[in-house]
């Protein structure tokens, strides 16, 4: 591997001239739930020798960093059950101190931050986002097969005593837990959380029927509208959702709504797996291997391979859920590419 190839930075930007500012990485496909709209309950992961290393990971960031990514976000998976994490965070955040980085953050199922959290503020992450997708703790059983809401909850309290902003992540499933939507926006607000709701996505075999708990949030914004006063935001996070601070609480909720109207065209982000396939759009299987770029030809050849991923990045998904589209978009599993 060469490691004195000159930097290059020159800005990601693909055949639609949107520039990539935002990189997701998923540090390992393994989690310790197995939520019924992300996994199959018997999944099989990857061997560990199948995973970057930290080092690769960094390498690989770095460059991105250098050609003009802002925002690096940690996903899995959950991206808190790998082994040393806090080693790759703290590396990482070596880019914030430069200033060649502007945010460090993660998305979490909340199981580990109470071991995790006060380390996470140490090394400069300022929020993170928690996927919570109901208040009931059976229901939340059932959901993610075999979490435990009171260890969600106590991470969430010690994520906040360590100074960290946290927005809550809840999947809208019609028949699952569209009933407790109002109750989880009272909820967050109450706490200080911000709330974004996220329509499910056609992705992997997961063993539900994806159209009977498919839920527009189209559908949801008019029920919420009957209740509380939503007023649209400028707010821009580098990420897909659209923003509203709601009247009565003065929180914010966010919609992110890949099935009802996407989000496309200003799609500034691409994601890579624990594998090294950096992938494009969620909702394509358009990949580049980075893993092997560099392990083959160095940080030139990953240069080259994010050049490469620029003219391949596509215009936009084609999610559809229907009766005549029940199958998964594409075949891999939500937690392979962290969302």
């Amino acid at each position: 591997m060469n490691s004195f190839a000159p930097i290059d930075t020159t800005p990601l930007v693909d055949t639609y001239g949107r520039q990539v500012t935002y990189l997701r990485i998923s540090v390992t496909d393994r989690c310790d739930f197995r939520c019924t709209y992300c996994m199959a309950e018997n999944m099989q992961f990857l061997p560990k020798r199948d995973v970057l290393s930290f080092e690769e990971i960094d390498t690989i960031a770095s460059a991105f960093i250098a050609r003009g990514v802002r925002k690096l976000r940690l996903t899995g998976g959950e991206p808190l059950v790998r082994r040393d994490i806090m080693q790759l965070v703290g590396n990482l955040s070596a880019h914030l101190k430069t200033g060649a980085l502007e945010e460090l953050t993660l998305t979490t199922n909340g199981s580990q931050l109470s071991r995790f959290a006060p380390q996470l503020a140490q090394h400069g992450v300022k929020r993170i986002n928690v996927s919570l997708d109901t208040l009931d703790p059976a229901r939340f059983a059932q959901i993610t097969r075999r979490g435990d809401l009171t260890k969600v909850m106590e991470g969430i309290d010690a994520a906040q005593a360590a100074g960290l902003s946290v927005k809550i992540n809840m999947v809208a499933m019609r028949g699952v837990n569209d009933a407790e939507i109002a109750p989880m926006l009272t909820w967050a607000h109450a706490r200080g959380c911000g709330l974004t709701l996220i329509e499910a996505m056609p992705l992997g075999d997961v063993g539900m029927d994806r159209v009977e708990a498919h839920l527009p949030l189209t559908e949801v914004r008019d029920t919420l509208m009957q209740q509380f006063t939503l007023e649209r935001l400028a707010k821009k996070t580098g990420g897909p959702a659209r923003y509203f601070r709601v009247a009565e609480t003065g929180g914010e909720l966010g919609f992110i709504t890949p099935m009802s109207h996407n989000f496309c065209e200003s799609c500034n982000r691409v994601r890579l797996t624990c594998t090294g396939e950096l992938f494009m759009c969620l909702g394509q299987d358009d990949n580049v291997n980075l893993r092997e770029a560099l392990r083959t030809s160095g940080v030139e050849g990953l240069n080259a391979a994010l050049d490469r991923a620029m003219v391949l990045k596509p215009k936009g998904h084609d999610f559809i859920i229907d009766r005549a589209h029940t199958g998964p978009a594409v075949t891999r599993h939500m937690s392979v590419t962290g969302g």
